[in-house]
């Protein structure tokens, strides 16, 4: 059961976005009208996910009373940018099943279970990117592969280009997307309380990746 602002799901339609539209807008002066605006440095080239500022999260409707978040984390995978071609731009992302994660312990424990995603039987959930269709300066819909539950389906995600820039911490070219969508949880062989809790299943991510050196 994930959502679709994970999923996968890494994390990427913004993969799309040609690094000369990127662009950020800077403060207003005190008594200026106009905003400046630079372009964001998107470097080409292999990077890798940044576990520790990477999260894939997923909502579903909790018999229509409100809506129940939660997340999976230990994220790996790879981006191949592609500066001059955006849409050649490719993502594949890989997440642990067992690390699923809810705020109920009893909850999170069934998830894992072989009523829902079953982990010991299907321990990763995976999303493999296939065509990138750049919608605007820092959008994209990124359409590919998702193996959930021993499945595989075509899902197609909303990117956005978050910021890209040297992080002045470690010094690496780091680059960020946010990427929404939606599945049908059903569809994956994941059924049970479907329509108490909804078959839909929102997914949220927010991919960081590092440049390879």
């Amino acid at each position: 059961m994930i959502r679709r602002h994970l999923l996968f799901p890494i994390l990427a339609a913004a993969l799309a976005v040609a690094p000369a539209a990127f662009a950020e807008t800077a403060p207003k002066a005190a008594k200026a009208a106009a905003v400046k605006t630079e372009p964001v440095k998107v470097e080409s080239g292999a990077y890798a996910v940044d576990p520790d500022h990477t999260q894939v999260g997923f909502v579903v409707s909790h018999m229509g009373f409100s809506a129940f978040r939660g997340r999976l984390g230990d994220v790996s995978g790879t981006l191949q940018l592609d500066g001059a071609d955006p849409a050649k731009s490719k993502f594949d992302i890989k997440l642990p099943t067992a690390s699923v994660n809810t705020p109920v312990d009893k909850l999170t424990e069934e998830l894992k279970a072989s009523d829902w995603l079953d982990a010991k039987a299907h321990p990763e959930i995976r999303f493999t990117s296939q065509a990138v269709d750049v919608t605007g300066p820092r959008q994209a819909k990124v359409t590919g592969e998702l193996t959930l539950h021993g499945v595989t389906k075509t899902v197609t995600l909303d990117a956005r280009l978050h910021g890209a820039g040297v992080n002045p911490l470690n010094k690496k070219v780091t680059v960020g997307f946010d990427l929404t969508g939606t599945i049908k949880r059903s569809e994956f062989g994941v059924t049970k309380y479907v329509p108490l809790i909804s078959d839909e299943v929102g997914l949220e991510i927010s991919a960081a990746f590092e440049k390879q050196n």
